[in-house]
């Protein structure tokens, strides 16, 4: 993969080569604490975090904690199933300095890539084209983690992924600022964004006359 890298600036790789997956489980929204150890429910994917976190919203038990699948700092914490093909495999990148617990119904990836340029990948169109193919089900849609893995994803060098990565979090947090104003403009904005966060992350040259 290194010598792709160093001949064409990135590899287009199965993430198995770069990842492995495992499951997540053995707690529910009924384990949920008023304090103890940090976790994320699938649910939360959709509703709460985004690209990247690192602190949760919820917490467990000492008893629950230790009986539940865990993630760890830079994996990637991605939910399975959902109600519709637009929302299943919403994931973020955990960030955190802990090792938390995750819910089933989810994917934890490991890997040794930078967290925030996977998590970036995973939102963008050319993953999206990939994970409909995967969706199966009709009142709950399902992508299997182990369906992921022949998933394709263009990888550049660790340095370059770090250079990709500030530009597009220059984006989503400019994207992310806006709270209020006219719908148009909110919109244009998010256009914007997933112009370019695709652009860069399918290394083609940007076309000029979409800025």
């Amino acid at each position: 993969m290194k010598l792709f890298q160093y001949t064409f600036g990135y590899a287009n790789v199965r993430l198995d080569e770069i990842a492995t997956i495992s499951r997540g489980g053995n707690f529910q929204k009924k384990d949920f604490a008023k304090s103890g150890h940090q976790c994320i429910h699938y649910g939360q994917l959709y509703t709460h975090f985004g690209i990247y976190t690192d602190t949760c919203i919820a917490f467990i038990s000492d008893e629950v904690y230790k009986k539940s699948k865990k993630a760890l700092p830079g994996d990637i914490v991605m939910a399975v199933t959902s109600e519709n093909v637009e929302d299943v495999c919403s994931c973020t990148a955990w960030l955190g300095d802990e090792i938390i617990a995750v819910s089933g119904h989810t994917a934890i990836i490991h890997h040794h890539q930078n967290a925030k340029y996977l998590s970036y990948y995973f939102h963008s169109s050319a993953f999206f084209s990939q994970k409909i193919k995967r969706a199966h089900g009709t009142k709950v849609i399902e992508v299997t983690p182990k369906s992921l893995l022949d998933i394709v994803i263009s990888i550049p060098s660790i340095e370059k992924q770090g250079e990709i990565v500030s530009k597009l979090d220059k984006l989503y947090s400019l994207c992310s600022s806006i709270i209020v104003g006219l719908p148009a403009e909110i919109e244009a904005r998010q256009k914007q964004y997933a112009y370019y966060r695709d652009k860069l992350l399918d290394f083609k040259p940007l076309d000029k006359r979409a800025e």
